[in-house]
């Protein structure tokens, strides 16, 4: 019984440790300029195929969003929880 509870508690701890660290992968710097490359490669091809003029200005313009997106999404995530209290 008591070896039971350890197990249970000791799969709880290590869950806990997995959340933590997903969640803190989401809001690295890492992961954020990592997409924000691989978007950047994607759309500067996009746009090399398309013939667009100034492909590889104009592929900064949805790179620099998205990390502008993760820098203000905390900001709306506060103001949305404090609306869900």
């Amino acid at each position: 019984m008591i070896k039971e509870i350890v197990r249970e508690i000791q799969a709880i701890k290590d869950r806990n440790r997995k959340v933590e660290m997903d969640k803190a992968w989401e809001t690295s710097w890492t992961r954020i300029i990592s997409i924000a490359l691989m978007t950047y490669i994607v759309i500067v091809i996009f746009f090399l195929v398309i013939k667009l003029s100034n492909p590889f200005l104009s592929a900064l313009v949805p790179s620099f969003a998205f990390i502008i997106s993760t820098l203000t999404l905390p900001f709306i995530k506060k103001i949305w929880i404090r609306g869900k209290k």
